[in-house]
């Protein structure tokens, strides 16, 4: 086999291995490219140069004590319903499982009625309860109380918006906590009967780990929505994060415009932090189902930094 080869003009042929390999020309991604890199300068050019944003403000606002405040307040709430939620998910996903009908049923005509039920009406029911029950007890059916509440000083701002979001939440991540037991392969649930294994500790060490694989992403989107949820409990009487700049933008109505801005911000914020927890989480839980762990964005930034300073030595080399 030969390993020269002769270029077309005649002069003395080349080793193969000294030819360069030209890349195929792809013109259209460099259009695309350059009309995507004028639009995103355009957007930032719009946000940074318009006065109507009033950045000035924006800073002045960003720190403050009453939005620190309903930050706080947000995350609290956010918190326990997210903690709430996902315990009741559990509890209805086993129950939507078991082998009892009514169970089966009742969980079924909960999670079918939060989730068709907007989430502000369900926080507007349970601040008016009160005016509904004034008082909770517990007892025989149609018979003695033997423990008496009342609703009303129970109900308090945080408890209702807790008690409505935690109520909402639970619907949705039973439906993400079955779906991820579902998915745990059939063969584990007979390994581990087959064993003997109680059945509490077949679900807590065997299958609901599995589970978590499945359910961590989708329920990461779920506690995503969450958090912007918070928002609706303004209406509730709660003064979190979007509550306070509501507030402060109806006192100084000229930074309506910068006080959202704070709270868009603050969102992306927090947001972007659960983002950032559900990749190591699922990193984890990746940990014997993949043969090598997704790599951290540190670790992806030496690898593009080293495949860089090897292209430039190629290319110097040439």
């Amino acid at each position: 086999m030969s390993l020269l080869s002769a270029p077309p003009d005649g002069t003395a042929p080349r080793p193969l291995a000294a030819q360069r390999v030209l890349p195929l020309r792809r013109p259209g991604r460099w259009i695309l490219t350059a009309i995507v890199l004028v639009l995103v300068a355009q957007i930032g050019h719009g946000l940074v140069t318009n006065p109507f944003y009033q950045w000035d403000r924006f800073a002045y606002w960003f720190l403050r004590p009453t939005i620190l405040d309903g930050l706080l307040i947000t995350l609290e709430v956010a918190a326990y319903s997210a903690v709430l939620g996902l315990l009741g998910g559990i509890l209805l996903a086993l129950a939507r499982l078991s082998r009892s009908p009514v169970l089966r049923a009742v969980s079924w005509v909960y999670v079918w009625l939060l989730r068709s039920v907007p989430l502000i009406v369900v926080l507007i029911f349970l601040y008016n309860f009160s005016a509904l029950y004034k008082t909770l007890s517990l007892g025989v059916p149609f018979g003695p109380a033997f423990l008496t509440f009342d609703e009303s000083r129970l109900a308090t701002d945080m408890a209702v918006a807790v008690v409505g979001l935690s109520l909402n939440e639970a619907a949705y991540a039973a439906e993400v906590v079955r779906g991820g037991i579902l998915s745990v392969d059939q063969g584990q649930h007979e390994a581990a009967a087959a064993l003997g294994l109680p059945k509490s500790y077949q679900f807590t060490k065997i299958v609901f780990p599995q589970a978590l694989r499945s359910i961590t992403p989708n329920y990461v989107n779920q506690l995503i929505g969450l958090i912007k949820g918070t928002s609706l409990v303004f209406y509730v009487s709660l003064l979190d994060l979007f509550g306070s700049a509501q507030t402060m933008g109806s006192t100084y109505p000229g930074d309506i415009v910068p006080l959202l801005l704070v709270v868009t911000v603050w969102y992306l914020i927090l947001t972007s932090i659960v983002s950032v927890v559900q990749f190591y989480v699922e990193r984890h839980y990746a940990r014997g189902a993949t043969r090598s762990l997704p790599p951290t964005p540190l670790q992806k930034l030496r690898t593009a930094l080293g495949d860089l300073r090897a292209r430039i030595r190629r290319e110097a080399a040439l």
